[in-house]
């Protein structure tokens, strides 16, 4: 028993200072009882480690869709439980009630009138009333060509082109009107009508020749003439110069007259002659071609010879001496090439008419034409 109490206070020796503090802490405190402070938790063996995530089981499998239980089913529409019942309409409050109009605020108060937007402003159709007069004078006291201060040369060349390319270029053209056989009863001849000119669209250099006769005769009626035309409008020319005759006689004669187109595509040349004896004569042709179609082309024609005086020794007497009428068909095989047909008929009046009676020549002629008509 010995032995074994002194084996006890050895072991009770080293824990007597831990059991003197713990009951000095308490007796601080003064609350003996407090229990004992909770024990210690046990550290974690894993913490600061990283542990691998479980492996998933169905990685790399392809999980087959559910089957829907609907489907190849057809389902049935909820029934509309309104169907076939007629809903009342809902009632108006306002049903048999006449309902005041709303008060105009602008009752009794007078609205000024609206003003015209075009007040002060002169409208189009009253200017086109207003006639158009010439520019003031103001407008025509400049230089004529007033550009040249500006432009210098530059615009002096500008306008020598544009006058040489529209008006100044020098062109030419001969005309064979008519190259004609004539058949009359008893007598048959011939005719030649022609002309040409040279220059541009201002001044021109124009020839023209007339001859008539019978076939195998001296001619009746031969004359050239030169004249000189200037443009005096877009479709008329003044001309001037000098005719030349070789049958009946031979005379020259003074020439001046105009040629030109009319309205209606009417070609007029009409013309006074004064001879070197002083007779004054005169001439009028007029002539139009229809076209029929765009090859088929009628011209009828007609020349007036006109004298101021007798004149015996070329048979013309004063007035309307001679006309002549004539009606052409003719077929353009080309613009510069075209044959025709036609009539002709020659009349003569006056004192003209009792000349070629006492020459026993006919007054009256109708005469049946083939010819031709080119130019180049």
């Amino acid at each position: 028993m010995r032995r074994a109490f002194y084996f006890l206070a050895a072991l009770a020796l080293p824990m007597a200072p831990a059991f003197a503090q713990d009951h000095g802490a308490h007796g601080q405190h003064g609350d003996k009882s407090q229990p004992d402070p909770a024990p210690k938790p046990e550290p974690d063996p894993h913490a600061g480690h990283q542990m691998p995530a479980e492996p998933d089981p169905h990685a790399g499998h392809t999980m087959p869709a559910e089957p829907d239980p609907h489907a190849g089913h057809t389902m049935p529409a909820e029934p509309d439980p309104h169907a076939g019942h007629t809903m009342p309409a809902e009632p108006d409050p306002h049903a048999g009630h006449t309902m005041p109009a709303e008060p105009d605020p602008h009752a009794g108060h007078a609205m000024p009138a609206a003003g015209d937007p075009h007040a002060g402003h002169d409208m189009g159709a009253a200017a086109a009333e207003v006639p158009v007069g010439p520019p003031p004078p103001e407008a025509l006291q400049g230089p004529v060509h007033a550009a040249d201060a500006v432009w210098g040369k530059g615009m002096r060349d500008s306008r020598a082109v544009l006058l040489r390319e529209h008006g100044g270029m020098t062109v030419a053209k001969l005309l064979v009107d008519r190259a004609e056989a004539r058949l009359h009863k008893g007598r048959d001849g011939f005719a030649l009508d022609a002309e040409g000119w040279v220059g541009g669209d201002f001044d021109k250099l124009w020839l023209k020749s007339e001859i008539e006769g019978g076939w195998g005769e001296k001619p009746e009626r031969a004359e050239v003439q030169a004249l000189w035309s200037r443009a005096i409008g877009p479709f008329f020319d003044l001309q001037a110069g000098v005719r030349a005759d070789f049958a009946p006689r031979s005379r020259a004669r003074a020439a001046i007259g105009v040629q030109g187109l009319a309205p209606y595509w009417i070609e007029v040349d009409a013309a006074a002659f004064i001879s070197t004896r002083g007779d004054i004569t005169a001439r009028v042709e007029v002539e139009h071609d229809a076209r029929i179609t765009q090859r088929l082309i009628l011209q009828p024609a007609i020349e007036l010879d006109f004298a101021l005086q007798d004149i015996a020794d070329e048979h013309v007497g004063a007035g309307l001496s001679t006309a002549e009428a004539g009606l052409r068909l003719r077929y353009e095989i080309s613009p510069q090439f075209a044959p025709y047909v036609g009539v002709n008929v020659e009349r003569a009046f006056g004192r003209t008419r009792r000349y070629l009676r006492e020459e026993g020549d006919d007054p009256t002629a109708v005469s049946l034409v083939l010819g031709l008509r080119a130019w180049f």
